[in-house]
């Protein structure tokens, strides 16, 4: 038995819950999935309209935040008849990239990225952007299912005309799973959530906001139930939301996530 013995864990994503459910058994614990992922659909005529914004105006910026999202938006500009026009646009404007994943297919199609973000994350994305004058410039922000809202703030704070990309749409989990969480996280009747995605915090936070509790579940996380992410760019949708424990592996993968649980209780 490993160092999870007695602890109920909270899987919010779902993907892999069978593989994430068998590696807390194996460690002790009791799993619990309750997904937060929400539904994911491809809004074709919203892209086109979009795309068609693109190749008619002048565009200044293109910031690519995901590498999924920007092959999607590529493959739509492709189905749509918009492929050469849109490469061309992009290689003809400055470019920023967040994550290794973003600037390698860019790399593939011969784009260079001016900016690239520090650390893996939204963050350190504005960062680096932050020598850069926006003012009058058109920026079209890629996203991939979700709002990035400290960007948009962050561009449009620096006088950018900012359009936004947003290939895949989300519908939000079932109320009835964000209820059961909410009420777990409220009664400490449960020890962990590992969340794999930061869409996945944001409908949580967003639900306990709705229903006048977000103190009493950032209180669950400071005390009796940790917060875990698979990597940088959830961690920092927690850290956004006030929790100041999180626990994430430095290798972003779900398996070394329950592992990483695992070694902060083993201390």
């Amino acid at each position: 038995m490993g160092n999870l013995v007695d602890k109920k864990i909270v899987i919010a994503g779902s993907r892999k819950t069978e593989e994430m459910s068998l590696l807390i058994q194996k460690q002790g614990g009791t799993p619990l999935v309750r997904p937060l992922q929400g539904l994911l659909y491809l809004d074709e005529t919203a892209v086109e309209k979009e795309l068609n914004f693109c190749l008619h105006n002048k565009v200044d910026w293109f910031v690519f935040t995901t590498g999924t999202g920007t092959e999607t938006l590529l493959s739509a500009a492709e189905r749509l008849g918009m492929y050469s026009g849109l490469l061309q646009k992009m290689k003809e404007a400055n470019v920023a990239a967040r994550g290794y994943k973003t600037n390698n297919l860019l790399k593939k199609l011969d784009i260079k990225s001016d900016v690239i973000d520090e650390d893996g994350t939204t963050q350190g994305l504005i960062n680096s952007l932050s020598s850069h004058d926006l003012s009058n410039q058109t920026v079209v922000v890629q996203l991939h299912g979700e709002p990035q809202p400290s960007l948009i703030h962050f561009l449009e704070e620096r006088g950018a005309n900012v359009v936004q990309l947003l290939p895949y749409r989300h519908i939000e989990p079932e109320s009835s799973t964000l209820e059961t969480l909410c009420h777990e996280l409220t009664t400490g009747s449960i020890d962990a959530v590992c969340f794999t995605t930061a869409v996945q915090v944001r409908y949580l936070f967003e639900y306990a906001r709705r229903q006048g509790i977000i103190d009493t579940v950032r209180q669950a996380f400071s005390t009796n139930v940790k917060a875990v992410a698979v990597g940088k760019v959830t961690a920092e949708a927690l850290k956004d939301e006030g929790l100041k424990l999180v626990i994430a592996p430095e290798n972003e993968r779900m398996g070394a996530m329950i592992i990483e649980l695992v070694k902060y209780y083993s201390q």
